[in-house]
């Protein structure tokens, strides 16, 4: 068992307009993209991110072995008590999670 970022070639989060936030997990090959996608599931992430798992959307790009994930921000961009104005944050969360 290691940690998500230890694992794959890169994490990244950022905005989808002042909205969504978008997340994007490079693997590094097939079997690394298939064990990953199995196990990072809408239920993990609703609690990771406390999110309602009906808000989530994730998508799996098999030919190029992407995962992306984007959900709704708590708070609008910009908002006065937004805390991550850019959404890169989430990354981080994601990365330290043991899979």
């Amino acid at each position: 068992m290691r940690k998500l970022g230890s694992i794959v070639n890169n994490i990244r989060s950022k905005n989808a307009g002042p909205y969504w936030v978008t997340i994007d997990i490079f693997c590094k090959n097939k079997k690394n993209y298939n064990d990953i996608k199995n196990k990072l599931n809408i239920l993990l992430l609703s609690k990771l991110f406390k999110i309602k798992k009906e808000k989530i959307k994730t998508f799996k790009i098999d030919n190029l072995n992407v995962i992306k994930i984007s959900f709704p921000r708590l708070l609008v961009q910009g908002h006065m008590n937004d805390r991550d104005m850019h959404g890169a944050q989430y990354s981080v969360i994601l990365s330290e999670i043991i899979l």
